[in-house]
């Protein structure tokens, strides 16, 4: 571990119909000193479609942040309240999704046109709120996309008192690409990012966007305040391990017959709780990535009719096909 690392930011990043809490859960494993974020969850779902049960995580998850989708100051503050209040350690804003979904919700990325309304927003979750409100942004949106707006639209959130801002580095298409696509297609621009931190130095800068290496990350560090992963992360879960070491503990080496048997507790407990083993199992498949036996291990999780019938047996038959060969 480099002692400039000591206060740099790992995070992983909130990634819809992934980073349920049982991901989260799994990630910490990973990395017990990253801060793992929730899927975005709305303020209409929350308010007017009463599902609060989107807000639980396991006790372990923490630090944990809540990332919230909405345009609406007293709205946003209630849900920000209410996040408070069971335990979140940070509530984020959603300034750069470009889903259809969410552009027809007027939230997300197309706030990036509306900085005043942002600010607006901060401000209201800020008062709501006695923990850290963050903003995760694009550099732009469609021809929105100069280095004076986007300079323009940091300073103006900044004076509302956000003081950390993820940014995923590529501006977002609005029309005519799909979130995947946004996810490719529009080319990375670190160094515009890296400009934001020059020319506002007391703001915190969390990059993310394309770094799918410890390298890269580490990299990014020289002049980030810390590192968002993506996909990555949940594809090849063993480089927020190796971040982890780099940046906070270099004793610390991934165990990963250890790290199964901990999982494995975990999903009983829930499964007494009537939460589907599927749901449990699926977070899993990558975790064996390129090691003897992987496929035989992502096969055996796949058994339909095992997952139909809750058979925990198949968590210890898919660990044996690479642990007994990693031995």
């Amino acid at each position: 571990m480099k002692p400039e690392l000591a206060h740099k930011l790992l995070s992983v990043a909130p990634m819809m119909a992934w980073t349920d809490r049982h991901c989260r859960y799994l990630h910490r494993l990973y990395a017990p000193d990253a801060l793992v974020f929730t899927e975005m969850v709305t303020t209409g779902a929350l308010l007017h479609g009463d599902q609060w049960h989107q807000l639980e995580y396991h006790v372990a998850e923490h630090p944990v942040a809540l990332q919230l989708g909405g345009n609406n100051p007293v709205d946003l503050a209630k849900c920000t309240r209410r996040a408070v209040e069971v335990g979140y350690d940070e509530i984020n804003l959603n300034v750069g999704c470009p889903s259809d979904r969410v552009q027809q919700g007027t939230f997300g990325a197309v706030l990036m046109r509306k900085p005043q309304l942002v600010a607006d927003c901060i401000s209201a979750m800020q008062e709501a709120s006695d923990v850290p409100v963050t903003v995760k942004c694009r550099l732009g949106v469609d021809d929105h996309d100069s280095d004076e707006l986007l300079h323009a639209f940091i300073a103006t959130v900044a004076q509302a008192g956000c003081r950390r801002f993820y940014i995923h580095a590529r501006k977002a298409i609005l029309g005519g690409l799909s979130p995947a696509q946004n996810r490719s297609i529009p080319p990375l621009q670190y160094q515009r990012a890296e400009a934001i931190k020059r020319a506002m130095p007391h703001l915190e800068i969390i990059l993310n966007g394309g770094i799918t290496t410890a390298e890269d990350a580490l990299a990014h560090l020289g002049w980030a305040d810390g590192v968002m992963i993506g996909r990555a992360a949940y594809h090849h879960p063993d480089l927020l391990a190796q971040l982890q070491q780099n940046m906070f503990t270099p004793q610390r080496s991934l165990n990963k017959g250890a790290l199964l048997s901990e999982y494995r507790r975990y999903v009983e407990a829930q499964l007494t709780q009537g939460v589907p083993l599927h749901s449990l199992t699926r977070h899993l498949l990558s975790s064996c990535h390129g090691m003897r036996g992987a496929r035989r291990f992502r096969q055996t999780l796949s058994d339909a009719s095992r997952l139909k019938r809750n058979d925990i047996t198949l968590l210890d038959e898919a660990f044996d096909h690479v642990l007994e060969l990693a031995a």
